[in-house]
């Protein structure tokens, strides 16, 4: 796991760590010491920590005219016993909202287990931004987690598409793409 990094061809277009409106401005990495772990696994350390110890992510863009960003995350989604949504939720997400953030894409293809317990923090994150067409998206998520996502039902709230050459994106035309099939969606 520790060779998995956030991706990084956009961070000559973004960087959560320069922007002052980010949640990490002013955050820095060490490129050599490896300290954050999942299942016991050290992590690479540009991954940001955001009060889980089991989950962590990286913004890898936000656009504020368009009201969107990008983040992938790594780890395992543990709400039953680690609340990792209200973590996201208060150290990431309500941040950004006040800043105007309505439309989320989470690429989660290294999310290897996802544990449910209530969904109040799903429903909570959809009213604070639907006034504002916004939505939110999961991108890749493993098999696995996307049938634990299913079965607690928390794919009301985040919609679980594919997108086998994301990366082969920059970031607006990404976004387009996903903002089009959410047009479709709905």
């Amino acid at each position: 796991m520790h060779e998995i990094e956030p991706f990084y061809n956009w961070l000559h277009l973004y960087n959560a760590e320069e922007d002052e409106q980010s949640p990490f401005y002013g955050v820095e990495h060490s490129e050599f010491v490896f300290s954050n772990t999942v299942y016991n696994y050290y992590i690479h350390p540009q991954w940001d920590e955001f009060g889980s110890r089991t989950l962590y992510l990286k913004v890898l863009f936000v656009d504020y005219e368009l009201s969107y960003t990008i983040i992938e995350m790594i780890g395992e989604w543990n709400d039953a016993v680690e609340n990792d949504i209200m973590q996201l939720k208060r150290s990431v997400i309500d941040l950004m909202i006040a800043k105007g953030v309505s439309k989320y894409i989470l690429i989660s293809e290294n999310v290897l287990n996802f544990h449910s317990s209530d969904t109040d923090y799903y429903e909570e994150w959809m009213e604070d931004i639907k006034d504002d067409g916004g939505w939110i998206v999961s991108i890749n998520m493993p098999e696995q987690t996307q049938y634990d996502f299913h079965r607690s039902h928390i794919d009301r709230y985040i919609k679980l598409l594919e997108s086998n050459n994301w990366r082969t994106f920059q970031p607006h035309d990404f976004f387009q793409s996903i903002d089009n099939q959410m047009l479709r969606l709905y």
